[in-house]
């Protein structure tokens, strides 16, 4: 079947109609209203700054190896993440230098790799320590901000760290900061009991973000300050937060949303168990978790305790959508165009126009049709 000179859509963030060029992803905008009944949708490209991992690919398994990054990379792709940062969490500083050699070596050899990875997230080791904010990060690596450290870590990874969370709560946080903002590095406050006092020292030292706010907190704050309410309150920060369903209600989601506006976005925050059947698995790291049919993941036997975030961002996009906390356009926008934004603070501006772009479907789901990487067809149906 002879494919048609171009696609017609909707243009997702502004309702506008677009003819996308099937064969580079460029498009043509058209005061021509669309001609087909079956409403076809265009947006950029999903970009995730927070990936664990995905379909059975932990990218914290120091077995992890190029074939796995590249089908990790396809999985994304299919789910329209175009540009996504490899999440390191907490280890020992050895085991941290292999996965961030292992994923800089794959990259120089594979260009598929090399497109869609936009750098990596660091997400500790430089962490507070204290139970509930620390998360499921172990105790015994984690600690103080250290900045020869953290060359080495950036040596291994080819200069390819863009993005380190950590707790403003050390003495030295701020000096170090204030050397990696220096460095062209992206600096976000996360799994941390900061005073205000010391969020507002990282926040003059240049930290400009907030890792998935709401979570990583312990279950009990005081009324107010506390790290939640004090980082809402800085307009310096722009806030991720993961919206499946899991791990926010739907009302605090709703208040970062109000609070934030265009300075708060989507991650996935995605373990290697996102796009797995439901069942009960082991992890690299011990011990079991249950990851249901409606994307819950729990540890096995542990009354229901979260153990990390199985959806993609995809889903998270289309979750804010369909419980009424943002329309396509809003949601979307979130998913793609704000953390694209803020990941480029640092580097050449990507447009992120039809050269990344995700055709798809929306009715009560988002069904992806074509994904488009730098012009080129990189998925369909």
């Amino acid at each position: 079947m002879k494919e048609t000179p171009f696609i017609e859509a909707i243009d997702c963030l502004n309702g506008r109609h677009v003819k996308v060029n099937p064969t580079n992803g460029l498009s043509a905008l058209s005061k021509d209203p669309p001609v087909s009944d079956n409403t076809l949708f265009a947006g950029p490209g999903l970009v995730d700054l927070q990936v664990n991992g995905v379909n059975g690919i932990d990218f914290n398994d120091v077995s992890l190896s190029e074939e796995g990054l590249l089908n990790a990379t396809k999985f994304l792709l299919s789910q329209g993440v175009t540009t996504f940062l490899p999440t390191i969490i907490t280890n020992s500083s050895e085991s941290i230098c292999q996965l961030l050699a292992t994923i800089n070596k794959a990259c120089m050899r594979n260009e598929l790799l090399d497109q869609c990875i936009g750098g990596i997230h660091l997400e500790g080791p430089f962490i507070s320590k204290e139970d509930g904010a620390r998360g499921a990060h172990d105790k015994k690596y984690v600690k103080a901000p250290d900045w020869e450290l953290f060359l080495r870590f950036q040596e291994a990874a080819g200069n390819r760290i863009k993005l380190i969370t950590l707790s403003p709560e050390w003495d030295n946080s701020a000096a170090f900061i204030a050397r990696a903002v220096k460095s062209r590095v992206l600096m976000s406050i996360g799994h941390s009991l900061a005073s205000p006092q010391q969020i507002q020292k990282a926040v003059d030292a240049g930290a400009t973000l907030s890792t998935h706010i709401g979570n990583a907190v312990p279950l009990m704050l005081p009324r107010h300050p506390n790290i939640i309410w004090d980082q809402l309150a800085q307009d310096a920060l722009s806030c991720s937060f993961i919206a499946d369903g899991f791990h926010l209600p739907n009302s605090f989601m709703k208040v970062v949303i109000k609070a934030k506006g265009n300075n708060c976005f989507l991650v996935s925050d995605s373990t290697s168990f996102t796009g797995m059947k439901p069942g009960v698995y082991d992890t690299h790291i011990g011990g079991k978790v249950k990851l249901e049919a409606d994307g819950r993941l729990s540890i096995d036997g542990g009354n229901g305790l979260l153990a990390g975030a199985a959806m993609t961002l995809l889903r998270n996009v289309e979750y804010l959508v369909e419980h009424r906390l943002a329309n396509l356009s809003q949601a979307w926008k979130m998913g793609s165009v704000i953390p694209n934004s803020l990941m480029n603070r640092y580097r050449e501006p990507n447009k992120l126009g039809w050269e990344d772009a995700v055709i798809f479907t929306f009715e009560e789901k988002i069904n992806v049709q074509k994904v488009y990487k730098n012009g080129a067809l990189a998925f369909e149906t």
